[in-house]
Parts: structure tokens; sequence; C-alpha cells
């Protein structure tokens, strides 16, 4: 069915009735402005196109919506708060993201003619629904980040939803709000690393906007004591970077002093580098990085957060992948830190979160099929002793143990091979004395280690994909919470017996594994190695086009590309409106986008 207009008999009727009482100019140019402002809805809406002043319109049922609840006239009436909006789109920069994405050169001319009383009611329709769609973008951005991570990792399940109100009453609030500013500002993130990483982009863009930093020349490693030219690009390189008190210049610039060594320790403490003071390849690439490259490297970071932090609970364990850390946290603060050991870049840890729930004194662990077939059996039909020297046995699926020698391991394969690998518990069972269990997809969890010796190295990307971490059996203290029933005295006694305990914690504890290439504390700024190569997808997005992705728990009247408000409804409230050109159909029309 095509959509009709509404009779223009009622509206025409309407105006010559009210026209006596309004300046001729005002009537006219009002009803010019509704109607205008109803067919760029209608637009909108039937086509899911629409372009005002070279800008695209997001082609989104939440417009219409908006402007269907009030009658198809304007909204933007308070004058501060366009220029709040205006100044928000402005500094989306320090936020990491783009204005462009909201209109701003636009809005920037238009909102110039409107304050100058030189628009006409057409330009002042088409300012409302530009400012309008400008809400929309900034602040879905602000709520959950440009980029919806669902498209860069089909194993993201965080949830995106919105909060407990109807969303176009959420834009209605804040247009209509004392303060838009204040307003959107509530639903930034508040921990301070963001704040921090806000920092770090400004003053790296500051660096940027001074020429950067000098590349230093590749060669043999630089050690403290060593007199030689590129020494001298190096402490430059540093006093730029904040590493280097930017004090009293160096008698010789050129010799490589103490003061310069703590300086060199320092940038390599915060690139995740080892920190001997010797500028060797590692060094040298970390400090030849561009500081465009630093910058993007940030903005991402703070895409990231925006992704996660909202709503987070009062207690969760953080896994920072790329960070090889784990963060207990209580009360938004950290409580507990500690390494951890992630997956190989063939085996990947994975970003998701759930619930941890229980804890497993002297676990055992069952080969997963994938470790199996690459490790495990090539060694086994090799070394017919591999299994009892690792306190391994066969067992079938019933759980009972099968004789390993009754196995002719030449002619099992991964597909053929009916039953499964179990290591005991004890101090060499791969899972170490403790595991921490929130049962997921991936089979991934936190566990002990008797690979401690990898907990020194920078760099800890040697699972497969499970997450080791150390000193363990602190963070069990603590969530168990128990000093009675499980002092360390305690915990030290089940450990020791090598009998499998399970341990159900009080409440379920939020675990978020997530991925960050930047850290920032109170003093200084880090930046992680992209172990798994994931920041360059991120910034493509960031820097790509604008996409509208709903939240997760959108309300049932909403349909995505168009409104979905019974047309009952809408033709009741455009006929009250009495607007030309309001829409009404007794069923929704197809999406055509070829129009």
């Amino acid at each position: 069915m095509k959509w009709m207009p509404v009779s223009f008999a009622s509206a025409i009727a309407l105006l010559w009735l009210v026209s006596p009482l309004l300046p001729a100019a005002a009537s006219v140019g009002q009803i010019n402005g509704q109607h205008r402002l109803c067919d760029r809805i209608e637009l909108l809406y039937k086509t899911g196109q629409l372009n005002i002043q070279g800008e695209v319109v997001t082609a989104d049922s939440l417009i219409p919506e908006l402007y269907n609840r009030n009658g198809y006239s304007p909204i933007w009436q308070r004058e501060q708060n366009m220029n709040d909006l205006l100044d928000m789109i402005q500094s989306s920069f320090e936020e990491g993201l783009t204005p462009a994405d909201y209109h701003q050169t636009a809005l920037i001319r238009m909102l110039e003619r409107h304050r100058a009383g030189a628009m006409t009611p057409c330009e002042r329709a088409d300012l409302d629904i530009l400012l309008t769609d400008a809400l929309l973008r900034l602040g879905y951005h602000l709520l959950y980040g440009k980029v919806n991570p669902r498209d860069l990792d089909a194993d993201w399940n965080l949830k995106r939803e919105i909060y407990d109100k109807d969303p176009v009453d959420l834009m209605q609030s804040a247009i209509d709000s004392d303060s838009l500013k204040g307003f959107l500002q509530q639903f930034m993130p508040v921990l301070p690393v963001y704040t921090r990483m806000k920092q770090a982009l400004a003053e790296y863009r500051a660096i940027e906007a001074r020429g950067g930093w000098p590349q230093i020349p590749s060669g043999a490693t630089i050690k403290p004591g060593e007199r030689e030219p590129r020494v001298a690009l190096i402490r430059e390189l540093l006093r730029i970077t904040g590493d280097l008190a930017d004090e009293t210049p160096a008698a010789d610039p050129m010799h490589y002093d103490v003061q310069l060594e703590q300086a060199v320790i320092r940038f390599q403490k915060r690139h995740a580098l080892e920190m001997d003071g010797a500028v060797g390849k590692k060094t040298l690439a970390a400090m030849n990085v561009p500081v465009a490259a630093r910058i993007d490297q940030i903005r991402v970071n703070l895409e990231r957060a925006r992704w996660v932090f909202r709503d987070l609970p009062g207690e969760f364990v953080m896994i920072d992948i790329a960070g090889f850390q784990a963060t207990l946290f209580r009360g938004g603060q950290p409580v507990w830190e500690a390494a951890v050991q992630v997956g190989t870049p063939f085996r990947k840890t994975p970003v998701f979160q759930d619930l941890m729930e229980y804890l497993v004194f002297n676990p055992t662990w069952t080969v997963p099929p994938v470790i199996f077939k690459n490790d495990v059996l090539p060694k086994l039909q090799s070394d017919p002793g591999y299994l009892s020297e690792r306190n391994m046995r066969v067992i079938d699926s019933q759980g009972n143990s099968v004789d390993a020698s009754t196995i002719d391991w030449s002619q099992v394969t991964h597909w053929n091979f009916p039953h499964m690998i179990r290591q005991n518990p004890g101090p060499h069972n791969a899972l170490g004395r403790i595991k921490f269990m929130f049962p997921n997809k991936h089979s991934v969890y936190l566990h002990d280690t008797p690979n401690k010796s990898g907990f020194r190295r920078q760099k800890r990307t040697f699972s497969s994909g499970c997450i080791r971490v150390e000193r363990p059996f602190e963070l069990a203290e603590l969530l168990l919470n128990d000093s009675e029933k499980w002092s360390k005295e305690r915990i030290a006694q089940v450990v020791e017996s090598e009998q499998t305990r399970i341990v159900p914690l009080q409440r379920k504890l939020p675990v978020l594994v997530l991925y960050w290439t930047v850290g920032a504390d109170e003093t200084a700024f880090h930046f992680k190695p992209d172990v798994y190569q994931r920041d360059r997808q991120v910034i493509n997005a960031l820097n790509g086009e604008f996409r509208f992705d709903p939240p997760d728990n959108m309300p049932a009247w909403y349909r995505g590309s168009r409104s979905s408000r019974p047309p009952q409804k809408r033709a009741a409230a455009a006929e009250k409106a009495r607007l030309p050109g309001a829409y009404v159909s007794s069923q929704a029309p197809p999406l055509d986008k070829s129009q």
C-alpha cells in the first residue's frame, strides 16, 4: 500500500481560523517550517534516506518516532542546549572521536545563521532535524562507543543495554534538560583510567603538533657508559616523551650517563620492555614508533573503555590479555594484582565475560582435543613412557581407567581415539594446584601453573588459551573471604592433601577478560604490545563511517530502520497536529532504499 498524506483540508481550515491572531509572516512561516519538517521526516521514514546541507541523517526509526510524539513540531527550543550540543561535538575530539561524525561543519554554519536571525522557516526545520541526528549519534557513541565490538569479534558477549528508559524519552529528556552538556556527561566513563587516557591523548597530540620526536637510526645495542652520536637523539626523544627531566643540558650529549640510563629504564617500564637500561632492538623499535601511531593506540583504548566501562559491578576480576595482568576490583578500586600468562598468537585467549562460580583445589586436567592432536599424541607415539612420567592416564567416556599399554598408539588419530587423557592432581599438573571456574563456551578459566619461570618474562604468551595466574592462593583467600574456614593455613592443608576439592563461592563473581594496549596510572602512561594484532581493525572502524547498531534491549515498538508505532496511533497523532504532509498508512510499507 502506498503512503497517503493527511488531507490538507483540515490544516487549511485551521490556518484560516488562527491566521487573524498571528502576524501573517509568522503564521505562514510557521506552517511552512512544520510542513518542511514533516516532509523531511516522512522522506526519512519511507526511504531511509535524508540529506541536509550535504549531511546524511541516520536512517533509524528513533528520529521519526521522536517527531511523531511531538506532533511533527520543532523540538529544539532552548538556545543554550543547541550551543551545548555544538560544544560537546567539538570536545568529542578529546574523547578520541571524530567531530565530523556529528555534522560539526554544517551545524556551525547553520547555527551562525540561526543566531543572526537569517534562517528561513524551512532552514530552521532542517536545523532541528540535524541537531536531533547529531544528538543521537553523539549520545550513542558516548554510551557504547562508535564501533560495535561484535563486528570485530563474533565471540564478544558483553551486553550493550540501554538504561531503563525508552530511548526516545531519553533523547527528549536530553533536549529538554536545563543542561544538555551535563546530561550527556553523565553517560561517559568516569573511571580514573579513562580520564588519564584522555590526558595522554591530549599530551601526545600536543607532541605531534610540535613536530613529534626524532627517529633513531638502527645500529648496535647502546649500553650505559658508552659514547656515540645516537645518544644525543635518544636524549632528545626522552625529553619529549617526559621520561627524561628537562633540566640543565648534559655536558656531553653523546655520553650515555646515569641520568639517561634511568630515563631509558623508565621508558622501558612504560612500554612493557625488559628494564635493563640497554637500548637494543626492541627498545629502539618502541622509540621509533611515530607519535601518530601512539595517538591511534590511545584512541583505540578509549573506544574499548566505552565498550565496557558502564555499569561495572562493585566487585569483579579483570584479566588484561595484552598487559598480562589479573586484577581484583572492589568498590571500583584494585585490591589485588598479579601477573598472568595467556594464549599464544595461534591459540589466543578470547575476549569475553562470565561469572566465576567455584574454585577447585588439586584439579585434574583433561587434555582438550586440540592439545591431544597437536601436542600429546605425537609425543605418545614417540615415547611410550610419556603418560606415566606426567602422572597421566587414559579414561573412557564413563571415567573408568583404561590400560594405556593395550593401545597401539601408532594406529591412533585424533579422529578415531574414543577415550580421553587425564592428568592426576599434583605439583606437576598442567593446572597447578587450583583453578577458578567461570564455565564458558571457550573452556577458558583461570588457574595455577607449574611453569613459574614464565612469569619472569615480559611477553607471556605461553598457554593454549587459558589464563595462568601468579600467586593464585592469595586470590583464593580473598574470594573465599572467611578467615576461620579458609585461612592461609587451611588452604595449605587442603592443597597438600592432593585430594580434589570443589568449593563454591558465596556469590558469583563477574570475570571480564579484556584486551588493553594502553594503560595509565597516577604517574605515567603505559603502552603494551599488541600481541594479537587487534588494534588495527579497531582504528580502521573508528575512522570509518557512522553506523547505528541499536543496543540489545530496545523497546517492543522499535523496528530499526523505521518507526513501528501502530499506524492508527501515527495517524491520530498527525491528524491531531493538523500538519500538511504527515504520513498515514494502514500498514508499514517495505523499505526501499533504491528510491
